[in-house]
């Protein structure tokens, strides 16, 4: 599709499952994996009798994302007739019948969204940056699955989902492309984990995205008839969304069509978008306010003491990793992927005292080993203590650049565990990989060397002087990489002159 034809509109709803232990308003568990329907309490089936009670922790994890974000919270008290620095989040029902929604109604928020405005920043590939918008964010309850694979033609229902709670991220249509929409998502992922709001694991629905798409002529100021793709759980699969339907809806237009405002999912297996239904509307879904639930008043003051205890986010970390390290901006944005790789980093740094060669070891050694080996920076058999300990006997000149990958290997394998610079000490005299230096110990090997390789001591004294590196080179296949490459290297140049 050419950009001078069609404009390109995105907009997302981020389902975010919350990080709590129990559901949205009964205390059956979330934990991923059980069995199906031995997570559903007798108000997640909505039994007759039965009355929803607010998790409070939900309202925690808004919160901390709303501050995140910059947004608002609720609505003034005064509005409601309160007295004092109150805000007001209040929940409604949303009507509908699915098989997997055994109230025939889902608990959310319409009227009295808690999260209200906020912006998030994207960065895309050309380096260039963009505010996105947020609309709002509001609390609800997740529905149930249905499961279609080994039934032989009918479905099946697990109700373990029903009821976990949900923050639905609504951002503004500010998204003009799939790189965008990506970038969008990614960064809203990152900060509901940073936050803690979310573990993020898309594969397990811990976060999902409903992608509305529509196109219009360039100068148009009206938007386009939008579609809405359901339940996109992966980064890839919401490029592929957006650039499909974008195609899909150009093609109908310039055939003269009309887009319909359509609910699509997407089909990874065909990489194909098709409709699942036409598009409600919220009309359909015949809102009224909850009854079972009284609207929440939250004090400033609960707002306030939650944002105190919020760690540094992402963006200002960046920010202080470039300012106060030095480090460049890709190799800071790379570092602040995720908290626990921030810490990590910082970490390491702190405990050799040099950021540029712990950001060099961090990115290249460890994240490197982690993706072979497909490991989560948690289970990582190299600390940071460790590194950072190992990191500063290169930078001291106790062991050099390859001893040090060599040890770290040997941690990586478990041949030896270490917590801290004693333990890497340890290691490094036990094995015997203490950095050689000096004239004693360095002047007899290198007279040996230039012995054994008359024909390279010709050429160098003939002008060629890269051969240097391989005369260099014999030392330290020598003394097995112990040897001070530095001291050798200058040794060997005086050497040379000296005999010319």
């Amino acid at each position: 599709m050419s950009r001078q034809e069609w404009e390109v509109t995105v907009g997302l709803e981020v389902h975010v499952q919350l990080a709590t232990a129990a559901k949205i308003f009964s205390g059956a568990a979330t934990a991923f994996g059980a069995e199906p329907n031995t997570q559903a309490c007798a108000i997640d089936l909505g039994l007759p009798g039965t009355l929803p009670v607010v998790n409070a922790g939900v309202f925690e994890k808004a919160v901390m994302f709303g501050a995140g974000i910059g947004a608002e919270f609720g609505k003034p008290a005064d509005s409601a007739g309160m007295q004092g620095a109150w805000v007001i989040s209040s929940f409604d029902r949303k009507n509908y019948f699915y098989p997997d929604l055994p109230k025939g109604y889902q608990i959310t928020q319409m009227q009295s969204p808690i999260v209200q405005g906020g912006s998030i920043d994207i960065t895309l590939d050309d380096g260039s940056c963009k505010t996105i918008n947020i609309h709002h964010a509001h609390l609800e309850e997740d529905a149930g699955k249905s499961l279609h694979e080994d039934f032989h033609g009918m479905s099946g229902i697990d109700l373990n989902r029903a009821g976990t709670p949900l923050l639905e991220i609504v951002t503004e249509p500010d998204m003009s492309s799939a790189e965008e929409a990506v970038a969008c998502a990614r960064a809203i992922h990152q900060l509901v984990v940073w936050l803690g709001v979310s573990d993020g694991k898309m594969a397990e629905g811990s976060l999902r995205c409903d992608v509305n798409v529509s196109i219009r002529r360039p100068g148009d100021a009206r938007l386009g008839t939008r579609t809405e793709t359901k339940n996109v759980n992966s980064f890839r699969f919401l490029q592929r969304v957006v650039e499909l339907e974008a195609e899909r809806q150009a093609t109908l237009l310039e055939a003269g069509g009309q887009v319909e405002q359509l609910t699509l999912l997407y089909d990874p297996e065909r990489d194909e978008t098709r409709p699942m239904r036409s598009k409600e509307t919220a009309t359909d879904y015949r809102y009224f306010p909850e009854p079972d639930l009284l609207p929440v008043a939250v004090a400033e003051t609960y707002i306030s003491s939650i944002k105190s205890k919020m760690p540094e986010l992402p963006v200002a970390r960046q920010a202080r990793f470039q300012a106060d390290l030095g480090l460049g901006a890709v190799e800071a944005a790379l570092l602040v992927t995720s908290r626990t790789l921030a810490d990590y980093f910082e970490q390491t740094a702190d405990a050799c005292q040099d950021p540029m060669l712990a950001a060099n070891w961090v990115k290249g050694d460890l994240l490197g080993n982690l993706n072979r080996d497909e490991m989560d920076l948690l289970d990582s058999p190299v600390t940071a203590q460790a590194l950072g300990g190992l990191l500063l006997r290169v930078k001291d000149g106790a062991i050099s650049g390859k001893i040090a990958k060599q040890i770290f290997s040997d941690l990586w394998a478990g041949k030896f565990q270490a917590s801290d610079l004693q333990d890497i000490d340890g290691y490094i005299k036990t094995q015997g990989l203490e950095q050689m230096s000096g004239a004693d110990s360095l002047a007899p090997i290198i007279e040996q060397v230039l012995e054994q390789h008359p024909e390279q001591v010709a050429q160098f004294r003939a002008g060629k002087t890269k051969v240097l590196g391989y005369l260099v080179g014999q030392v330290m296949k020598e003394t097995q990489g112990t040897a001070n490459p530095r001291e050798v290297n200058d040794m060997m140049l005086n050497k040379l002159g000296n005999s010319d």
